[in-house]
Protein backbone atom coordinates (compact mmCIF):
# COMPACT_ATOMS: atom_id res chain seq x y z
CA UNK A 1 0.00 0.00 0.00
CA UNK A 2 1.52 3.22 -1.06
CA UNK A 3 -0.50 5.58 1.00
CA UNK A 4 -2.09 4.95 4.35
CA UNK A 5 -4.86 6.75 6.11
CA UNK A 6 -4.03 5.06 9.38
CA UNK A 7 -0.93 7.17 10.03
CA UNK A 8 -2.17 9.47 12.72
CA UNK A 9 0.69 10.73 14.91
CA UNK A 10 0.04 13.27 17.58
CA UNK A 11 -0.67 16.64 16.09
CA UNK A 12 2.16 18.41 17.85
CA UNK A 13 4.74 15.81 16.98
CA UNK A 14 3.58 15.55 13.41
CA UNK A 15 3.76 19.27 12.95
CA UNK A 16 7.34 19.34 14.13
CA UNK A 17 8.25 16.39 11.90
CA UNK A 18 6.83 18.15 8.93
CA UNK A 19 8.51 21.40 9.77
CA UNK A 20 11.75 19.44 9.92
CA UNK A 21 11.03 17.92 6.52
CA UNK A 22 10.05 21.09 4.74
CA UNK A 23 12.50 22.85 2.51
CA UNK A 24 14.75 19.89 1.84
CA UNK A 25 15.13 18.65 -1.67
CA UNK A 26 15.30 14.93 -2.37
CA UNK A 27 18.85 13.73 -2.76
CA UNK A 28 20.28 16.46 -0.57
CA UNK A 29 23.25 15.30 1.47
CA UNK A 30 23.74 17.08 4.70
CA UNK A 31 26.55 16.27 7.06
CA UNK A 32 25.19 16.01 10.57
CA UNK A 33 27.25 18.02 12.94
CA UNK A 34 26.23 17.33 16.51
CA UNK A 35 27.86 20.03 18.49
CA UNK A 36 30.37 18.80 21.06
CA UNK A 37 28.53 20.83 23.64
CA UNK A 38 25.40 18.79 22.92
CA UNK A 39 27.26 15.53 23.43
CA UNK A 40 28.85 16.81 26.62
CA UNK A 41 25.50 17.91 27.88
CA UNK A 42 23.94 14.53 27.18
CA UNK A 43 26.75 12.71 28.90
CA UNK A 44 26.69 15.08 31.84
CA UNK A 45 23.01 14.66 32.54
CA UNK A 46 22.37 11.17 31.19
CA UNK A 47 18.99 9.57 30.59
CA UNK A 48 18.05 9.94 34.22
CA UNK A 49 17.91 13.72 34.08
CA UNK A 50 14.54 15.02 35.21
CA UNK A 51 15.00 18.56 33.94
CA UNK A 52 12.51 19.64 31.28
CA UNK A 53 14.49 20.43 28.14
CA UNK A 54 13.75 23.35 25.91
CA UNK A 55 10.83 22.35 23.70
CA UNK A 56 9.63 19.81 26.22
CA UNK A 57 5.99 19.11 26.92
CA UNK A 58 4.31 18.67 30.29
CA UNK A 59 5.81 15.18 30.56
CA UNK A 60 9.30 16.60 30.14
CA UNK A 61 9.82 14.84 26.80
CA UNK A 62 11.22 17.07 24.10
CA UNK A 63 8.75 17.51 21.26
CA UNK A 64 11.54 17.57 18.70
CA UNK A 65 12.78 14.19 19.89
CA UNK A 66 9.30 12.69 19.70
CA UNK A 67 8.72 14.11 16.23
CA UNK A 68 12.03 12.72 15.04
CA UNK A 69 11.29 9.24 16.35
CA UNK A 70 7.77 9.12 14.99
CA UNK A 71 8.81 10.52 11.64
CA UNK A 72 11.80 8.21 11.31
CA UNK A 73 9.59 5.16 11.85
CA UNK A 74 7.61 6.18 8.78
CA UNK A 75 10.80 6.92 6.90
CA UNK A 76 12.23 3.50 7.73
CA UNK A 77 8.92 1.88 6.77
CA UNK A 78 9.35 2.99 3.18
CA UNK A 79 12.86 1.55 3.09
CA UNK A 80 11.35 -1.80 4.09
CA UNK A 81 8.91 -1.53 1.19
CA UNK A 82 11.85 -1.04 -1.14
CA UNK A 83 13.95 -3.91 0.24
CA UNK A 84 10.95 -6.25 0.01
CA UNK A 85 11.02 -5.79 -3.77
CA UNK A 86 14.60 -6.97 -4.15
CA UNK A 87 14.42 -10.79 -3.95
CA UNK A 88 12.04 -11.09 -6.92
CA UNK A 89 13.63 -8.42 -9.10
CA UNK A 90 17.39 -8.64 -8.89
CA UNK A 91 19.83 -11.25 -10.10
CA UNK A 92 22.77 -9.76 -8.25
CA UNK A 93 23.80 -11.38 -4.95
CA UNK A 94 25.51 -8.19 -3.81
CA UNK A 95 22.35 -6.14 -4.27
CA UNK A 96 20.36 -8.80 -2.46
CA UNK A 97 22.92 -8.74 0.35
CA UNK A 98 22.85 -4.98 0.87
CA UNK A 99 19.06 -5.13 0.86
CA UNK A 100 19.15 -7.80 3.55
CA UNK A 101 21.47 -5.64 5.65
CA UNK A 102 19.26 -2.59 5.25
CA UNK A 103 16.17 -4.60 6.07
CA UNK A 104 17.74 -5.93 9.27
CA UNK A 105 19.07 -2.57 10.42
CA UNK A 106 15.81 -0.74 9.72
CA UNK A 107 13.76 -3.34 11.58
CA UNK A 108 16.10 -3.12 14.57
CA UNK A 109 15.99 0.67 14.58
CA UNK A 110 12.20 0.75 14.29
CA UNK A 111 11.99 -1.49 17.36
CA UNK A 112 14.35 0.84 19.25
CA UNK A 113 12.29 3.89 18.29
CA UNK A 114 9.04 2.26 19.35
CA UNK A 115 10.53 1.27 22.72
CA UNK A 116 11.84 4.80 23.26
CA UNK A 117 8.45 6.33 22.50
CA UNK A 118 6.43 3.89 24.59
CA UNK A 119 8.77 4.26 27.55
CA UNK A 120 7.94 7.97 27.52
CA UNK A 121 4.21 7.59 27.07
CA UNK A 122 4.27 8.67 23.44
CA UNK A 123 2.47 7.19 20.44
CA UNK A 124 4.62 4.62 18.64
CA UNK A 125 3.50 4.38 15.00
CA UNK A 126 3.02 0.99 13.40
CA UNK A 127 5.39 0.87 10.40
CA UNK A 128 3.06 -1.50 8.55
CA UNK A 129 0.45 1.26 8.61
CA UNK A 130 2.88 3.72 7.06
CA UNK A 131 4.53 1.84 4.25
CA UNK A 132 3.66 4.49 1.70
CA UNK A 133 5.49 7.52 0.45
CA UNK A 134 4.07 10.31 2.55
CA UNK A 135 1.66 11.44 5.20
CA UNK A 136 -1.62 12.52 3.60
CA UNK A 137 -1.96 16.25 3.37
CA UNK A 138 1.64 16.99 4.31
CA UNK A 139 5.02 17.47 2.73
CA UNK A 140 7.19 14.42 2.34
CA UNK A 141 10.12 13.76 4.59
CA UNK A 142 13.59 14.15 3.05
CA UNK A 143 14.56 11.41 0.62
CA UNK A 144 11.15 9.79 0.45
CA UNK A 145 10.06 8.31 -2.87
CA UNK A 146 6.93 9.51 -4.57
CA UNK A 147 4.13 7.18 -5.58
CA UNK A 148 5.33 7.27 -9.16
CA UNK A 149 8.89 6.44 -8.16
CA UNK A 150 7.77 3.49 -6.06
CA UNK A 151 5.65 2.25 -8.96
CA UNK A 152 8.60 2.60 -11.33
CA UNK A 153 10.83 0.65 -8.98
CA UNK A 154 8.21 -2.03 -8.49
CA UNK A 155 7.78 -2.46 -12.25
CA UNK A 156 11.51 -2.79 -12.99
CA UNK A 157 13.53 -6.00 -13.08
CA UNK A 158 17.15 -7.01 -13.64
CA UNK A 159 19.76 -4.30 -14.26
CA UNK A 160 17.15 -1.53 -14.45
CA UNK A 161 15.80 -2.51 -11.05
CA UNK A 162 19.30 -2.64 -9.58
CA UNK A 163 20.08 0.83 -10.92
CA UNK A 164 16.88 2.33 -9.58
CA UNK A 165 17.07 0.55 -6.25
CA UNK A 166 20.58 1.80 -5.55
CA UNK A 167 19.79 5.31 -6.76
CA UNK A 168 16.60 5.59 -4.74
CA UNK A 169 17.94 3.95 -1.60
CA UNK A 170 20.99 6.20 -1.55
CA UNK A 171 18.68 9.20 -1.80
CA UNK A 172 16.45 7.74 0.88
CA UNK A 173 19.40 7.28 3.23
CA UNK A 174 20.62 10.79 2.51
CA UNK A 175 17.19 12.00 3.58
CA UNK A 176 17.62 10.23 6.90
CA UNK A 177 20.95 12.02 7.36
CA UNK A 178 19.17 15.30 6.76
CA UNK A 179 16.61 14.43 9.41
CA UNK A 180 19.37 13.64 11.91
CA UNK A 181 21.09 16.90 11.08
CA UNK A 182 17.86 18.81 11.57
CA UNK A 183 17.31 17.10 14.91
CA UNK A 184 20.73 18.11 16.17
CA UNK A 185 20.09 21.66 14.98
CA UNK A 186 16.83 21.87 16.94
CA UNK A 187 17.17 23.76 20.18
CA UNK A 188 16.73 21.51 23.17
CA UNK A 189 16.53 18.30 21.13
CA UNK A 190 18.74 15.21 21.52
CA UNK A 191 19.70 16.08 25.08
CA UNK A 192 18.45 12.69 26.26
CA UNK A 193 21.54 10.47 26.09
CA UNK A 194 19.58 7.51 24.66
CA UNK A 195 18.09 9.77 22.04
CA UNK A 196 21.47 11.21 21.15
CA UNK A 197 23.01 7.75 20.86
CA UNK A 198 20.21 6.47 18.66
CA UNK A 199 20.40 9.40 16.26
CA UNK A 200 24.17 9.01 16.10
CA UNK A 201 23.78 5.31 15.33
CA UNK A 202 21.31 6.07 12.53
CA UNK A 203 23.74 8.56 11.09
CA UNK A 204 26.63 6.07 11.19
CA UNK A 205 24.61 3.18 9.76
CA UNK A 206 23.17 5.21 6.91
CA UNK A 207 26.56 6.60 5.93
CA UNK A 208 28.10 3.13 5.89
CA UNK A 209 25.29 1.74 3.75
CA UNK A 210 25.45 4.70 1.36
CA UNK A 211 29.14 4.00 0.81
CA UNK A 212 28.43 0.32 0.08
CA UNK A 213 25.65 1.17 -2.34
CA UNK A 214 27.85 3.65 -4.19
CA UNK A 215 30.40 0.90 -4.69
CA UNK A 216 27.67 -1.36 -6.05
CA UNK A 217 26.67 1.30 -8.55
CA UNK A 218 29.96 0.57 -10.31
CA UNK A 219 28.86 -3.00 -11.01
CA UNK A 220 28.69 -6.41 -9.33
CA UNK A 221 31.14 -6.90 -6.50
CA UNK A 222 34.05 -9.21 -7.32
CA UNK A 223 35.26 -11.98 -5.05
CA UNK A 224 33.52 -14.10 -2.46
CA UNK A 225 30.33 -12.93 -0.91
CA UNK A 226 30.96 -11.01 2.30
CA UNK A 227 28.76 -10.24 5.23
Amino acid sequence: MLRSSRWIPSAAALSLALLAACGTSPGTTTTPAPAPAMQDHAHMHGASSTATPAGGDSSGVNRGDVAFMQGMIGHHAQALVMTALVPQRTTRPDVRLIAERIDASQHEEIARMQRWLRARGQAAPDPSAHAGHDMPGHAMMPGMLTTDELARLSAATGPEFDRLFLEYMIRHHQGALTMVSQLFATQGAAQDSEMYQFASDVDADQRMEIERMRQLQNGPAAGPRQR
